[in-house]
């Protein structure tokens, strides 16, 4: 079985890249069903529409399937490596994956919500949710690249340090719309 450990390996990475891309995508989209909320009629009926087309379409054709596939190969390979269970790392990166799946299953209520045409977020709080995904990628990668020789204390500043930018970047993109709405 550990003959196959590289194709395994390989298969988990591809579907967590294309898991992340649902998710980086899907509160993108999310971001333009509630600003066409507020559209006049018929611009607004037709922009629905269209949106909740597209999200059901990346949801359940990307995103849910690569988050099971990813899954089940990340199974497959504790399965053929379970000493690794017992390394600190990788405690601390299941913590992210399953803070990564509540992220994934909250996305998936706003998700209903949309579709069943009920807004009960704004687009600023979109923009600020949709960088969740990227913090816990950012932690994950690490983790899983530096191991044991990864100082908890500089990860951790690192992904407050990123936080803080990222937020300063939905700030500044947010005083560009206002400028130019096309942007």
């Amino acid at each position: 079985m550990t003959d196959y450990y590289n194709y395994i390996k390989a298969l988990h990475l591809i579907f967590v890249v294309t898991w992340f891309a649902g998710l980086f995508y899907i509160p993108r989209l999310f971001i333009y069903h509630i600003e066409a909320n507020q559209k006049p009629s018929p611009e607004r009926e037709i922009l629905s529409h269209q949106l909740k087309l597209m999200t059901k379409r990346l949801w359940f054709i990307i995103t849910w399937p690569s988050a099971v596939l990813a899954t089940f190969f990340a199974i497959w390979l504790l399965f053929l490596y379970p000493a690794w269970l017992q390394q600190p790392w990788m405690h601390i990166k299941l913590a992210f994956v399953l803070l990564l799946i509540a992220y994934h299953l909250k996305n998936h209520q706003i998700f209903k919500q949309l579709q069943r045409d009920e807004v009960k977020y704004t687009s600023k709080f979109m923009r600020i949710w949709n960088e969740g995904a990227t913090l816990i990628l950012f932690a994950v990668v690490f983790l899983v690249i530096l191991k044991g020789t990864f100082n908890w204390i500089f990860g951790v500043v690192g992904i407050i340090v990123l936080g803080v930018l990222l937020m300063l970047g939905i700030r500044l993109y947010k005083r560009i719309r206002e400028k130019n709405p096309e942007a």
